[in-house]
């Protein structure tokens, strides 16, 4: 006796259910596909949820982290990555207040330490990707948003209202619109750089003084409109400010694709190698120049180069009452024993010149204060040094030659430099080494074409600058480049500023001084196989990435094949898509085996964002 149906063919039944699951499977495929390749992509409520902590040692998201991936033939391959929930969508990972906070660091806030690098732990670093803020849009192009931005990529007024009687800022609709006001100069940017060149008596009232003045700092640089129409001037400036109670107004700067870096004259020396600046600048900066024996002011020495300039805009400059006449004697006594003299004083500022020689220096008294840096300091180390109240001297060469011995703007770029020899790097070095970058960028520029236009890139960043040629390249572009070099290599920075480019040093095996989104073109040039052999993660500085690139932004990778492989089961799970592969132009037999990948990273929004932004 049979139990059941005994009419129903066993086989029949299992082709059946073949069929149905071939069915499914097409359907899904089909509708993945579709998603994975559109233009605008959204991360998952799932995902967001795993996001909600972005503190990898945070159990839940260490747990769920499992879920993303998938074990391939040669290893794990990511499927997707948490999205951090909105909170996050300006995170600075190693300029996070929330870090202090929870970590519990003793800071001294009277010298600045606070807004200061304290980076993460490996296992508490973030681990998610940062999404735009609601009604994201793609940055006005330069050199229109020089003088507007969108509102809805930095949704922060209060500089608007706080400054409103400055004209750094006005809300306009949708836009915000920069009329290119300061503290010192609220009739326009334009107007004070002019006054300033006629103050100091240059060819025309043109500050560049014939090409002799390329590199500027501007200290407390608010929104960089005084960076921001030097351009025009062919004056690159380094504007730098701290992520303060003003915190957004370097993220303001970079959105408008005006040259910016975020950092602060606490306790560590500033990230620019000896006499890399022809002139400082502080307009209202409301720094303290005569703490700790004017341990900053000596800083600002540091990285002058000779006969450069400070100029001051600030109520000291002209005393108006008993207290800013009393800091203004005691600032023009420590100028005087640092050897420098007023070369203009009219109004509102004052401009002082740093002596071309070491005359001054040894003329002084003996016991003078500052002294002067000890012989064994290099004045070129700045990688997390402190600071030292004291003159550095300059070389035998600079005495020699009564000062930096550089050419004028534009032929300084192409021309080697005297510091060349600091490195053991011969003249023909450099002039190959600068010949080999135009090749490799004709070759780059070759493979965006088809994806670019002329006003498509805006801020580039130079993972791995070496001598800087990749920028020099790039300077017939309306581009600007922030040129990095590693901290761990030999210190080529000085090349990079003596060459009338910018540029600052950095260890990838940490986050970026910078905000979310300030990039248009990250060029990483070995920097994954340098990270390799320091046994940093690549997974994290994939991440990093992301979170500095625009979205539609671009990364170009040129390593070797191996690390180009590892990064393509990475593009799926970062939102980027692949635009071209091709193999290296070198010169180098060492280079045969590298290749130059460019990706390009989609627009996406969290399920949310889209939501608030309809």
């Amino acid at each position: 006796m049979t139990r059941g149906r005994a009419d129903v063919n066993p086989k029949k039944r299992l082709v059946t259910w073949i069929v149905v699951l071939v069915i499914c499977c097409g359907c899904f495929y089909a509708y993945t596909r579709n998603n994975g390749s559109s233009a605008l992509e959204y991360g998952s409520k799932s995902l967001r949820k795993l996001g909600s902590s972005y503190w990898r040692g945070d159990e839940e998201t260490a747990d769920s982290s499992d879920k993303h991936l998938e074990d391939g033939d040669d290893g794990v391959i990511v499927k997707s990555f948490p999205v951090c929930d909105d909170r996050h969508s300006e995170l600075i990972p190693c300029l996070d207040r929330n870090l202090i906070y929870q970590t519990r660091l003793k800071l001294d806030l009277s010298v600045m330490e606070h807004y200061e690098r304290h980076c993460p732990l490996p296992e508490r670093r973030y681990n998610c990707l940062i999404p735009p803020p609601p009604g994201y849009k793609t940055p006005i192009k330069w050199p229109k948003s020089r003088d507007e931005v969108w509102k809805a990529n930095i949704p922060h007024t209060h500089l608007a209202t706080e400054k409103s009687d400055q004209n750094w800022m006005v809300v306009k609709g949708d836009k915000i619109v920069f009329p290119g006001g300061g503290t010192h100069f609220h009739y326009g940017a334009d107007k004070y750089i002019a006054s300033m060149a006629n103050m100091l008596k240059f060819p025309d009232n043109i500050l560049n003084n014939e090409g002799n003045l390329r590199t500027v700092f501007d200290v407390g640089c608010g929104v960089a409109s005084f960076g921001g129409y030097l351009l025009s001037s062919d004056i690159i400036a380094m504007s730098l400010a701290p992520n303060d109670v003003h915190q957004n107004q370097i993220q303001f700067a970079l959105e408008r694709g005006i040259p910016a870096y975020l950092g602060v004259l606490g306790t560590k020396r500033l990230p620019y190698p000896s006499r890399s600046f022809e002139l400082a600048h502080c307009s209202r900066c409301r720094i303290d120049w005569l703490q700790r024996n004017g341990i900053l002011l000596l800083e600002l020495d540091r990285v002058l180069r000779p006969g450069g300039y400070f100029a001051y805009s600030s109520p000291e400059a002209y005393a108006q009452d008993e207290e800013d006449l009393r800091i203004w004697r005691a600032m023009s006594a420590l100028v005087e024993r640092m050897c420098w003299k007023i070369a203009s004083k009219r109004n509102q500022t004052v401009i002082w010149v740093k002596p071309l020689t070491n005359d001054c220096y040894m003329q002084r008294e003996p016991g003078s204060h500052p002294p002067m840096c000890k012989s064994d300091d290099d004045p070129d180390a700045v990688w997390d040094v402190p600071m030292e109240a004291c003159i550095t001297p300059y070389s035998s060469q600079i005495q020699r030659a009564q000062g930096s011995g550089l050419a004028p703007w534009p032929a300084r770029l192409t021309t080697p430099p005297p510091r060349l020899a600091d490195l053991g790097y011969s003249d023909e070095m450099f002039v190959k080494d600068t010949e080999l970058w135009q090749r490799r960028v004709e070759n780059y520029w070759n493979l965006l074409g088809p994806h670019i236009e002329s006003d498509t890139v805006r801020n580039v960043m130079d993972m791995k600058a070496n001598l800087g040629s990749f920028a020099a390249a790039v300077n017939d572009k309306d581009v600007w480049v922030m040129n990095v070099v590693p901290e761990d290599g030999p210190n080529t920075l000085k090349i990079v500023y003596d060459r009338g480019l910018i540029g600052t040093v950095h260890n990838w095996c940490e986050s970026f001084s910078t905000y979310p989104r300030t990039y248009d073109l990250l060029h990483a040039w070995t920097v994954f196989s340098d990270i390799e052999k320091k046994e940093c993660s690549i997974v994290d500085l994939l991440i990093e990435m992301d979170r500095i690139l625009r979205p539609k932004g671009f990364i170009i990778v040129h390593d070797n094949r191996t690390v180009v492989e590892l990064i393509k089961k990475y593009l799926g799970a970062l939102h980027w898509e692949s635009v071209a592969t091709a193999d290296s132009q070198s010169d180098s037999e060492q280079d045969e085996d590298d290749a130059v990948f460019i990706i390009q990273k989609k627009t996406w929004l969290t399920s949310e964002s889209l939501k608030e932004s309809e």
